[in-house]
């Protein structure tokens, strides 16, 4: 079994080295890993890190296309079993690589969905409290417009971590660039019928001082995917 690890960066040189770092030292058993990197036009020092780095496969875009064009030129390359998707700064922890996996490895799904939900909800008072209300309040009307469009019932469709069987991938072309890639396919995938499972994942937003990129431009985008494709004839 294989597992390809296809990370798309845009300006993260603060922090590239160290998630590849991470993903290289997750234990992964009898899984081999493969981890392709593809830059996306990044214009700090990116690309000359990740000529440094040992044991990935980089892959430079001339110019910067969007995230979904980056992820898509991954899966491309890609030669494993199961594809997983992991964002180059340090939100996501890839411990939870075995947990995304195994309903895969075990046949008893073809994709699986991180939640950062699952494990508990954000608070917005006292010290804990978290600085992305807007952000929730995003997620939750995503959520609820996919799953009332699609008939689901999943916690979490903006989360980092998806895992999929390679096939389905290469027999779900995607055309979106941008950070709706994933709502793209996703809901196609719901409208094909692929077992579809969520687990639960870890998760520690960053700031937008430290490279956060995600706004609520991003978010109609992504609204407007979600319902076109609930009509639009597949591929």
């Amino acid at each position: 079994m294989k597992l390809s690890i296809v990370i798309p960066a845009y300006n993260e040189e603060a922090t590239i080295a160290a998630i590849v770092d991470r993903v290289r030292a997750v234990e992964m058993g009898a899984v081999e890993k493969e981890i392709i990197v593809v830059d996306d036009g990044s214009r700090d020092r990116t690309w000359s890190i990740l000529t440094t780095l040992p044991d990935i496969r980089a892959i430079s875009h001339a110019r910067n296309a969007g995230k979904g064009a980056a992820v898509t030129t991954g899966i491309k390359a890609a030669t494993g079993d199961i594809v997983l998707i992991q964002d180059a700064d340090l939100e996501y922890d890839p411990g939870d690589y075995p947990a995304m996996i195994q309903p895969i490895v075990d046949k008893k799904a073809d994709v699986v969905m991180g939640s950062r939900f699952l494990l508990e909800r954000p608070v917005f008072f006292g010290k804990r409290k978290s600085p992305y209300l807007t952000h929730y309040i995003g997620n939750m009307l995503i959520v609820t417009v996919t799953n009332r469009l699609y008939g689901r019932s999943f916690t979490d469709y903006e989360g980092c971590y998806k895992a999929f069987a390679r096939q389905v991938l290469l027999e779900t072309p995607v055309v979106a660039n941008g950070f709706e890639f994933d709502n793209e396919l996703i809901c196609k995938i719901m409208r094909k019928g692929v077992h579809l499972v969520e687990v639960p994942i870890r998760y520690m937003p960053r700031t937008y001082a430290r490279g956060k990129k995600i706004t609520w431009r991003h978010g109609m985008i992504m609204l407007w995917t979600i319902v076109k494709w609930r009509f639009l004839p597949l591929d």
